[in-house]
């Protein structure tokens, strides 16, 4: 609570002569510190910020693409199409190998066999053997238990109690433990009484010496204490204390206001200088660019782009159309080869194979060219059809 109203008084402390005579010298060899500093630091975060902009992040993100191409993928067509079938098949072989015969061999011969050849012959005779034997022996051991219990009884037991009650402890009664109480009562307790009274007073006594002696020093004690505690404070703690509020404190406040508007300022300037650094740059590099780019080079992208590039790329699609076209003709010219030696070795339509097609190619009429597009005619000739109308 102490340091709390110490620190509250300190820092509403009104301005001094030496505060003021000390602020703005302070304030000036700190900019003067600071601003190098300010602007080294700026320097470095904005390196670094351009760094990771442009190198950083594109070289994570490329670096993590290739790990994924070039590792993941893998590792993940590796895991699903090849270790996990693998170990499908170990673990069914392997079950299958030394699972299901153990699970046989116990279900099948070595539990039968355990129980059917051991523990069934065991409970009968158990149940039809030992129990009626182990009944009848300890029937027999309980009637001899018994005997043995009274003859014990009848000799031990007996003339034991009768001693024990009948001599022991009458002896013991009025031989020892009726004196001894009597002797307590009559002859040790006042005795006791005597010495504990004597004892008290003596203890009161001494008490009361050691209690005065005590006081007397304990009050010399104080005094001592008192004018050690005065001088070290007068010769320590106040001047010390002085020292630090009216000159620590104010020089370390002071010192401590100077660095905050020290980075501040030295904040505003690197901004400022940034930014005339980046005004020049852009109408020293950005803006004659940005001229080249629109006044040429865009001009030159277009004429290249259709002058050059459009009509390659038209004639490239023109030349596949006609590679395509080329290679279906082929295509066509070829099964149509086949299709024709076929019947000539297997002879008529009846032995045309399955994968064949049944109908009739297209052709136009009165020529044996084949066109995939035009509609199928009747394969009789021009001739046989003048011979038949003229029959």
């Amino acid at each position: 609570m102490d340091d709390s109203k110490h620190q509250a008084l300190d820092r509403y402390v009104p301005d001094t002569a030496l505060t003021r005579l000390i602020r703005i010298p302070v304030r000036i060899v700190v900019l003067v510190v600071v601003l190098p500093v300010r602007m080294v630091w700026d320097l470095l975060s904005a390196a670094w910020h351009a760094f990771d902009r442009v190198l950083l992040r594109p070289l994570g993100r490329g670096l993590a693409r290739l790990v994924d191409s070039l590792v993941l993928t893998p590792l993940a067509w590796l895991y699903a199409d090849v270790l996990t079938p693998l170990a499908l098949a170990v673990t069914w072989l392997a079950t299958a190998l030394f699972i299901w015969p153990w699970i046989g061999l116990w279900r099948y011969v070595i539990v039968p066999v355990a129980k059917y050849g051991i523990a069934a012959p065991l409970v009968w005779l158990y149940a039809n053997l030992l129990t009626p034997l182990g009944h009848g022996a300890a029937w027999l051991l309980g009637k001899v238990g018994q005997g043995v219990a009274w003859l014990l009884t009848t000799l031990l037991v007996a003339p034991a109690a009768s001693l024990w009650r009948y001599v022991l402890v009458p002896a013991v009664r009025y031989g020892v433990v009726v004196p001894l109480v009597w002797l307590y009562g009559a002859v040790l307790t006042p005795v006791g009484r005597g010495a504990a009274w004597v004892l008290g007073k003596v203890w009161q006594g001494t008490t009361w010496v050691s209690g005065k002696a005590w006081q007397g020093i304990a009050a010399t004690g104080r005094g001592l204490w008192t004018a050690v505690t005065w001088l070290v404070t007068m010769l320590l703690v106040t001047p010390a204390s002085w020292l630090y509020r009216h000159l620590l404190a104010p020089v370390g406040r002071e010192i401590a206001a100077a660095a905050e508007v020290a980075w501040r300022i030295a904040g505003y300037l690197t901004r400022a200088v940034g930014r005339g650094i980046a005004w020049l740059s852009r109408h020293l590099i950005g803006v004659p660019v940005a001229w080249v780019h629109r006044t040429v080079g865009t001009p030159v992208g277009h004429f290249i782009r259709d002058a050059l590039w459009a009509p390659a790329r038209r004639a490239a699609a023109e030349a596949g159309r006609a590679a395509r076209e080329a290679l279906a003709t082929a295509r066509e010219t070829v099964r149509q080869a086949r299709r024709d030696a076929w019947r000539a070795l297997a002879g008529g339509a009846g032995g045309t194979r399955s994968r064949e097609p049944l109908g009739v190619p297209a052709r136009t009429l009165g020529s044996t060219t084949t066109v995939p597009s035009a509609a199928q005619a009747s394969e009789t000739s021009l001739l046989g059809e003048k011979l038949v109308k003229q029959g």
